[in-house]
């Protein structure tokens, strides 16, 4: 396992996860999940993708980022700064829910203009998280059938995306 080509394969996906968890980039946390990958390694085992695992990983170090920000955050500020940080916040919201929501929808029309056997193992391997090998027993196809639709549903999206990537 090249240290050097996990973190160059997994890029992208793990800066998606921290912004769409934190809201934010931030190169803190994607460092802390690189190290928890290298310190972990050996612990990984083949029952799913190596890419569920680095995403998992990815999901629980922001979501840990985000319940110590929250305890530091209240430990540190008193009422009337918790009340000037609700107001800042709820200033910029509409715009960036807007922002988002249209995001949202333009990556929900694409999922759904997908061929229905690429839309379902899309649905399953990336919005439900599961296995390659789950997914395969679940349609009762072969692994390697579920890995040629992921392939060819993720270029698909990618150009009809490309907009907004």
């Amino acid at each position: 396992m090249n240290f050097n080509e996990i973190i160059k394969n997994n890029k992208n996906n793990v800066r998606n996860i921290i912004r769409l968890i934190t809201k934010q980039d931030n190169e803190d946390i994607e460092q802390e999940v690189y190290i928890k990958i290298w310190k972990n390694k050996e612990k990984y085992r083949e029952k799913g993708s190596f890419k569920s695992w680095v995403n998992t990983i990815a999901k629980n170090t922001s979501k840990d980022y985000l319940k110590s920000a929250v305890v530091k955050n209240e430990q540190n500020s008193t009422s009337d700064e918790l009340a000037l940080n609700n107001i800042k916040d709820k200033k910029n919201n509409p715009e960036d829910s807007l922002i988002l929501s249209e995001r949202q929808k333009i990556i929900i029309e694409a999922i759904d203009s997908l061929k229905p056997k690429f839309k379902e193992v899309i649905m399953l391997c990336e919005i439900e998280g599961h296995t390659y090998e789950n997914a395969a027993k679940k349609l009762n196809c072969p692994l390697g059938t579920i890995k040629s639709r992921i392939y060819n549903a993720k270029k698909d999206l990618a150009e009809k995306l490309k907009d907004l990537l």
